[in-house]
């Protein structure tokens, strides 16, 4: 099977963070994620939407997956509208659907997969790296759901 029905091309995957925002993209057939870079944010400052833009449109993005931080009593929290604000202009700008993924526990699960590839303890504690392993979980989440779903779905 090669990509999944309505998905043809490239899915971003965002974990939006208040320093740091970690991006993600998938193959061409939304099959797999990868993690490709964080981009720092000044604290009180908007999102980075200008680059993540920027990226999306280079990497001829259709579709946005975002992480949305619901808290662990599963609710949304203030950060979760900002999230979904900055994700649903992103959408606008480049005219993609934006579908938003529970995140909790996506960046312990990318701290723990860091340190299991054996990177020296210098290159495993830099935050930019969980960031952007963080969106590839994220993404591959999303990814892994659509493809189960088109199997139980058999058009």
């Amino acid at each position: 099977m090669t990509g999944l029905v309505g998905t043809e091309g490239r899915v971003m995957g965002i974990d939006f963070g208040e320093r740091r925002t970690g991006v993600a993209l998938s193959d061409a057939t939304a099959t797999l994620a990868t993690p490709l870079e964080t981009i720092e944010r000044r604290p009180g400052k908007r999102p980075p939407l200008k680059a993540l833009e920027e990226i999306a449109r280079a990497h001829e993005v259709v579709r946005i997956v975002v992480g949305l931080p619901i808290d662990l009593k599963g609710e949304e929290t203030d950060w979760c509208r900002e999230v979904r604000r900055a994700g649903d202009e992103l959408g606008s700008r480049i005219s993609a659907p934006v579908e938003y993924l529970d995140e909790r526990f996506s960046s312990v699960r990318a701290g723990r997969a860091v340190r299991e590839i054996g990177l020296p303890k210098g290159e495993r504690e830099k935050k930019d790296r969980v960031d952007r392993a963080a969106a590839a979980i994220i993404l591959q989440a999303w990814l892994d759901r659509r493809k189960a779903a088109h199997q139980d779905d058999p058009a």
